[in-house]
């Protein structure tokens, strides 16, 4: 198991990506600490995790407000000493025109998938620096490699979350942590299942017929993507950037 002894936190764990995330890390060996704003669906993941003889915990965490995360990564710390991988997996859109957006949607879209990055890497950089060891995976989107038409705020911050990433890995990268990203595309999620119940399915369906391979992701396949990040497998990448997205993209 390739995550074996290791302790992953990760956001969004409740649902769609995060919830796969949580379950395949615990395939591999890791403890998982299910960090979510929805307290009820982090608990079933954890019990789900456990159910398989894995080990798990809920923790709830809102990743908008610092104090909540801090306070989730310290209840953490504290139950198994410390955290190797952190999973940044927790995201929110709405597809819109940017000009009939408000700027309470531009802070609720930059708070849960940009700033929500920063307050996490934030609070457990400094644990992984003392023991010179850890591996971040943040999860971005094809959109903000390429932008996406109905998202453009969505773009931005996923966007910056990849800039973010790449300085990051440089900066951390003495200290023998790796920092990479996962862009994944249209993925059936609970989140896109939303998205298209809201009027979106002619676009979905679009960007379908546009991706080479002519399907949705599904969550595990973006899953084994992030775990294989978080792994020794990966021991020499750092600062990358990996599409999960059928060839939507090729950079």
């Amino acid at each position: 198991m390739i995550l074996e002894g290791r302790v992953a936190l990760v956001t969004g764990g409740a649902s769609g990506i995060g919830r796969a995330v949580c379950l395949r890390a615990a395939a591999e060996g890791a403890r998982v600490a299910v960090a979510d704003v929805n307290g009820a669906g982090a608990e079933a993941v954890a019990a789900e995790i456990t159910a398989a003889g894995g080990q798990a915990m809920p923790v709830v965490m809102d990743v908008t407000r610092r104090a909540s995360v801090v306070a989730g990564v310290d209840e953490v710390t504290r139950a198994w000493g410390g955290i190797d991988i952190l999973a940044n997996v927790a995201g929110w859109d709405r597809i819109t025109r940017f000009v009939d957006t408000t700027e309470e949607f531009w802070d609720t879209v930059i708070a849960i998938n940009y700033r929500g990055v920063l307050a996490t890497c934030h609070a457990v950089l400094p644990q992984m620096i003392a023991r010179q060891r850890g591996v971040i995976v943040n999860v971005s989107s094809e959109a903000g490699r390429a932008g996406s038409s109905g998202e453009a705020v969505y773009s931005g911050a996923k966007g910056a979350v990849i800039a973010f990433s790449k300085a990051l890995a440089r900066e951390v990268a003495p200290s023998g942590i790796r920092v990479n990203v996962v862009a994944p595309g249209l993925t059936d999620t609970p989140l896109l299942r939303r998205l298209a119940a809201e009027g979106n399915e002619k676009l979905i369906q679009a960007i379908v017929r546009a991706t080479p391979l002519g399907r949705l992701a599904t969550p595990e396949e973006v899953a084994a993507a992030v775990v294989f990040l978080a792994s020794d497998e990966a021991s020499f990448i750092t600062g990358q950037t990996l599409s999960v997205g059928g060839g939507l993209t090729m950079v």
